[in-house]
């Protein structure tokens, strides 16, 4: 799953933590979900697109 992670839209760099975090905005009830969850592959998942941005330009 980590090669996944990589490719995913919440996958960011933070410069306070001088790594790589997700930051998806999720509520506690879906934190303890997605902490408990035993699943191989992360319910938030989403392709990133690294040219959304320069399309709008």
């Amino acid at each position: 799953m980590g090669d996944k992670c990589e490719s995913c839209m919440f996958y960011t760099y933070d410069e306070v933590y001088d790594d790589y975090v997700c930051d998806a905005d999720l509520d506690e009830d879906e934190m303890e979900r997605f902490l408990s969850s035993r699943a191989d592959r992360c319910p938030f998942w989403r392709p990133g697109d690294d040219y959304r941005t320069a399309r709008r330009q």
